[in-house]
């Protein structure tokens, strides 16, 4: 679920704080809007992240902590600024 650079730009951005699929995008902008929906899906299904709506809103954020201490572990080399 981890080895794809899309779902690994969506940690790294979600590492941070919860953010709403627009703010997502903005880490994420060479995936259509339809991509990275499918991508917030899959993650949410493996018990990664959660969503909640607030308002017009999904805001999304990590569920499981593990993936938060291995995003923190990698983020320096991967994520970058």
């Amino acid at each position: 679920m981890l080895a794809n650079e899309h779902r690994l730009l969506i940690l790294c951005a979600l590492i941070q704080r919860p953010l709403t699929v627009g703010e997502i995008h903005k880490f994420t902008p060479n995936i259509t809007a339809s991509a990275l929906s499918q991508h917030l899906n899959q993650l949410k299904i493996a018990g990664i992240l959660d969503s909640e709506k607030q308002g017009m809103n999904v805001v999304y954020q990590i569920l499981d902590e593990r993936v938060v201490a291995l995003i923190g572990a990698i983020k320096e080399h991967y994520c970058g600024e």
